[in-house]
């Protein structure tokens, strides 16, 4: 597996528009079905009161958001949601909780929620915060697919956005998570405010892991009143795509997941990314606490593109 420099990675960011697309299209074409999209979707299982600091996020107890809180979820309703997501066409599904890490009672819980859901025949993912070694190992006996844990941005603007936990903090678990032969995924989000060094360093650190992660969603900021990130800069949609492009080249073989902020995204923006070697997005009209674009609007647009689901 090629190791890259930082140099590297900022001349693909400085590379001509149409000649970064064309170089990163030819290696996704090299890879996997440009015409294949992955659906996961995404349920919230507990809402609110996380003692993390994240500069983005509805659910941090240090902040107003008018969230309401809402304690962790019954068993029956995360399988209603399960079969639902499959019968929309949904390969993966995620559960996601507000904590910064489990505490042993609630990771059985959400164990019994892995079971069930596997024997559905969906491929499973849960983003739970921050993991010790024997919980990750817990969740892959239970068969646990993939365990998302992104790293948000760059390790130098890292303490910008949070100060709760840190850069290394969050290596550790993912860490774990790979040393249980869990798969990996991991990403970040633009729009807090970083520089495209910022993009080109997160991006590097993921790419130059030991096993680059499996799936890499790349978000763009989703902004929510009572943040302190509100009413920063928008990402431009060129950089963005950009950006998806470049996590293509430096991870060949990873999928590349068009996540949060598509409701703020043109179907023609869309488009691009998907050429730019995105392959992987969610589906349903929710992502935590966040809008995503509709069932019926996906279908659509993936009709119009002719793009099948898988």
């Amino acid at each position: 597996m090629k190791k890259w420099h930082l140099e590297e990675v900022l001349e693909l960011f400085d590379m001509p528009f149409n000649d970064l697309l064309f170089k990163a299209h030819t290696i996704h074409r090299e890879n996997f079905d440009p015409n294949e999209i992955q659906l996961s979707t995404l349920y919230n299982i507990k809402t609110g009161s996380c003692p993390e600091n994240c500069s983005y996020c509805s659910q941090s107890a240090h902040f107003n958001t008018g969230l309401k809180k809402e304690p962790l979820k019954e068993i029956k309703d995360v399988l209603e949601k399960a079969q639902a997501a499959k019968a929309n066409g949904s390969s993966r599904f995620c559960i996601g909780a507000a904590w910064r890490g489990p505490k042993d009672g609630d990771l059985d819980r959400v164990i019994e929620m892995v079971k069930e859901v596997k024997k559905m025949g969906l491929e499973t993912c849960v983003t739970l915060g921050l993991l010790k070694k024997e919980q990750a190992e817990k969740l892959k006996e239970a068969g646990l697919d993939y365990y998302n844990h992104n790293i948000d941005t760059s390790e130098s603007h890292y303490d910008k956005i949070i100060t709760t936990r840190t850069f290394a903090d969050r290596l550790e678990t993912i860490q774990h998570v790979s040393d249980a032969g869990i798969n990996v995924c991991c990403g970040g989000i633009l729009g807090l405010g970083e520089t495209v060094k910022d993009r080109a360093e997160m991006l590097l650190t993921l790419a130059n892991m030991e096993t680059p992660p499996k799936s890499v969603p790349i978000n763009q900021l989703m902004q929510v009143p009572g943040t302190p990130l509100y009413g920063a800069d928008s990402v431009d949609p060129i950089d963005f795509i950009r950006t998806i492009a470049v996590a293509r080249i430096l991870m060949p073989t990873s999928y590349v997941r068009l996540s949060a902020g598509r409701t703020e995204m043109s179907k023609e923006v869309q488009a691009l990314c998907f050429f730019a070697g995105a392959n992987s997005t969610f589906s349903g009209d929710q992502l935590l606490t966040a809008d995503n674009p509709g069932l019926n609007e996906d279908a659509l647009m993936f009709e119009k593109l002719g793009m099948v689901r898988i």
